[in-house]
């Protein structure tokens, strides 16, 4: 216990508290020391014990002076200690509540549990020693009266400086965060220039080049993106600008709709044009007004409201008796089905699975048992 001096408690500049624990009484050796039962600290130099109810009783130790330290198993009647076992006394020590002890030893005796933790994290530090390669600016607090509080002074300053250095990291982080958007934004620009480059070339020797490779270019074209997308900028804003979003749309649309069976959800199309679209996304508001001017434009492709609110974008070509005919041969084969189960044979969503069905329940082919176990389609037979 003669290796403890007085502290007031404040971190130093360059140290950071590691773990606390309360409930925790101090052993001079195998006797108990006459202080009562606090709270222990472990910083990133130093083993600090505060007093519950006196705070101003508080002994601080330096990491340095542990030579090493093992586990004591609890017994009947007996807490969990920690047995930390110390250098000699230097002799710059500053004063503390033992000025001498027979005993190279202390005992932490945990009353309230979290000895574990915190012998895993006294190893950590004791194997970092982290008090070398960080020291701190400061002496450790020490002293009584005038002098104390001068001590607490520059501890409340070393607490203001840690704050400013931290606002200082954090704003050089958000800086250096925003250069790189910067940097991507312009790799992107000229990525889609790139990409209009090669499609005027495609215009240009559409005779050179077979159909085929024209696909292909194409094809590599969609995967980077939209080559030159539509936006209020070029094309201005209002109709027009509507006008050629929904041609854009028509090209664009076209065989992803066929490879989905002929019809795909709007929050789908949403998310497709703007994955094409690269920086230049497109508001829900746009792309709905775009795709009302499909069938005046007399585009391959039309916008079509479902009963109970859906939105679809869909082929002009696709027929809605095939569709009907398609859930009444699914259910009758099946006997019955859900939504979910219908989407899983057409490989739909389930949104679209429900649409399809209920149409064909409002022809009159199927009908519905609306249950506790969910809604499910039958086929109508009367």
């Amino acid at each position: 216990m003669d290796r403890f001096s007085w502290s007031n408690g404040l971190l130093e500049i360059n140290e950071t508290l590691v773990i606390q624990q309360r409930g925790v009484r101090l052993y001079d050796g195998d006797d108990k020391a006459k202080l009562d039962v606090g709270v222990v600290l472990l910083s990133t130099h130093r083993l600090i014990w505060r007093d519950v109810k006196n705070h101003e009783c508080c002994i601080a130790m330096p990491l340095s002076q542990i030579i090493f330290f093992e586990e004591q198993a609890a017994g009947i009647g007996k807490s969990a200690k920690i047995v930390i076992h110390l250098h000699p006394v230097p002799a710059n020590k500053e004063p503390g509540p033992y000025q001498q002890s027979k005993y190279s030893y202390i005992k932490l005796s945990f009353k309230e549990h979290g000895q574990i933790e915190f012998y895993r994290r006294l190893t950590e530090e004791m194997t970092q020693k982290r008090w070398e390669s960080t020291p701190v600016s400061q002496p450790i607090p020490t002293g009584t009266g005038s002098q104390a509080g001068k001590t607490r002074a520059v501890g409340i300053v070393g607490i203001e400086r840690k704050i400013e250095e931290r606002r200082k990291e954090t704003d050089k982080n958000i800086s250096e965060a925003f250069e790189d958007l910067s940097k991507l934004m312009v790799k992107a620009k000229e990525m889609v220039e790139l990409s209009r480059s090669i499609a005027n070339k495609i215009k240009d020797k559409q005779g050179d080049i077979t159909e085929d490779e024209t696909i292909r270019f194409k094809s590599y074209l969609l995967s980077m993106g939209i080559a030159n997308p539509v936006t209020r900028e070029t094309h201005g804003s209002g109709t027009n600008y509507h006008m050629q979003l929904a041609k854009q749309l028509g090209d664009m649309l076209q065989a992803p709709l066929e490879e989905r069976g002929g019809m795909m959800a709007l929050t789908e199309v949403y998310c497709l044009v703007n994955r094409a679209r690269g920086m230049e996304l497109l508001s829900p508001e746009d792309l709905v007004n775009a795709c009302k001017m499909f069938e005046s434009l007399k585009l391959p492709l039309r916008l079509r409201v479902f009963d109970s609110g859906v939105m679809v974008v869909q082929l002009q070509s696709h027929s809605e008796e095939e569709m009907i005919a398609s859930a009444l041969d699914n259910v009758s084969d099946k006997g019955s089905l859900t939504a979910e189960e219908f989407a899983k044979l057409l490989g739909l969503s389930v949104l679209l699975s429900k649409e399809r069905l209920l149409l064909a329940e409002k022809m009159g082919h199927l009908c519905r048992d609306d249950s506790v176990e969910g809604l499910r389609f039958y086929p109508n037979l009367f």
